[in-house]
């Protein structure tokens, strides 16, 4: 997820405030079976109103509960750190949230949760942590303790770093002015591994560097996963993944998942449904059609300030900029180009997998692998972990 939207996102979907008013539907998808479909998201956020799980049709979904604090850089620019305190308290809030709302929520813990939020109308959720940045301490000894309380709360998928390196991985912006970083795991990353890989905790190389990333997938005994990423065969940028990270998730047995974050996915003026079509077909080109699945990153809603401008991309990209021209300032890949837009607005939307399966089917997509992007892969992967 971009840093943008962070502060956005994170403290408010812990708390329940009241729902947004729904915004109207783009246009009348139909329904593809009558019996219900299995949905499967890699990455979202507990909801404001929860009335929209129902509406978002989504049997499970990877959950980030990160929280954050905001850290200033030597050269000026912010990171976003899930330390522990932070992400401590919060997972505490979501598991609450979970538990005093049992006739929408299932506490994800295993495969079989998804199997009885179909059975149910419920919808699963699989707590994430968006950087190991919430285990990171003064020694080995502590840092696998406060693993273990996070895990005992519910922490099921945890992501390596976010943007930036930390003690035990390279982040995709790494950089020293000129050129990327590409920084590998650390000595205290591989041990991280180990530990994961012990405690059953799917490994998330989300926003890692490359370098790190084939140093995961060699090293994990596990299936690893990225939740929420594009390709870097189709947009040349740091936050894309190249292809040999692609082929080495898939040769895990794990699953990579293509966010709806659109300056990621085309460089063109307007983007369309076709643009993230295009990313689900190279990853199954790479790593074979058990290789992909589909991740928002946004909530579940939408990207709200997209919403509210009623999915103006022109207006909504002004947001990023900032953030944007600064890494452009330190010379990172792909940030020179300019970004055009923020969605694809057919999937800006709270019915976007239903939506998505739609548009899979009328590009020629059998239902066969259609069930394999829209969920399949994923609870196989929590399946295999889990």
């Amino acid at each position: 997820m971009s840093t943008i939207d962070i502060n956005q996102t994170r403290r408010a979907l812990l708390k329940g405030l009241s729902a947004l008013a729904a915004s109207s539907s783009l246009l009348s998808i139909p329904v593809l079976a009558q019996k219900k479909r299995m949905y499967i998201d890699g990455l979202s956020f507990l909801p404001e109103d929860l009335a929209d799980l129902s509406k978002s049709k989504l049997s499970a979904y990877i959950c980030d509960i990160s929280d954050i604090e905001a850290i200033k850089q030597a050269d000026g620019t912010t990171n976003y750190k899930r330390t522990y305190k932070a992400c401590l308290s919060s997972i505490k809030a979501a598991q609450k949230r979970v538990d005093d709302n049992p006739k929408q929520l299932i506490l994800g813990l295993s495969s079989k949760d998804i199997d009885r939020a179909l059975q149910t109308d419920k919808t699963a959720v699989y707590f994430q942590i968006q950087g190991a940045d919430c285990v990171e301490a003064d020694n080995l000894q502590q840092s696998w303790q406060q693993l273990d309380s996070l895990h005992n709360h519910g922490l099921r998928v945890l992501q390596l770093t976010h943007h930036y390196g930390n003690q035990f991985a390279g982040g995709a912006l790494d950089n020293n002015g000129n050129h990327s970083l590409d920084l590998p795991l650390t000595a205290n990353g591989k041990q991280l591994i180990t530990e994961l890989n012990n405690r059953k905790i799917i490994i998330d190389a989300s926003h890692s560097s490359p370098k790190s990333a084939l140093e995961t997938a060699k090293l994990s005994h596990s299936p690893i996963v990225q939740t929420h990423g594009a390709c870097r065969a189709i947009v040349n940028h740091a936050r894309c993944s190249p292809d040999e990270v692609i082929k080495a998730i898939a040769d895990t047995g794990g699953v990579f998942g293509i966010f709806m974050m659109s300056f990621w996915l085309s460089t063109a003026n307007e983007p369309q449904v076709s643009d993230y079509i295009r990313h689900i077909k190279h990853v199954i080109k790479v790593g074979g059609i058990e290789a992909v699945g589909v991740a928002n990153d946004y909530p579940l809603k939408g990207q709200k300030n997209l919403l509210t401008l009623s999915n103006n991309n022109l207006e909504g990209v002004k947001q990023y900029l900032e953030w944007w021209h600064s890494l452009r300032q330190k010379n990172v890949l792909g940030y020179q180009h300019e970004p055009k837009h923020v969605v694809i607005p057919m999937f800006n939307h709270i019915d976007r997998m239903n939506r998505i399966d739609h548009e899979l089917s009328k590009a020629g997509f059998s239902a066969a692998a259609r069930d394999k992007i829209m969920g399949q892969n994923w609870k196989r992967v929590i399946h295999h972990i889990l």
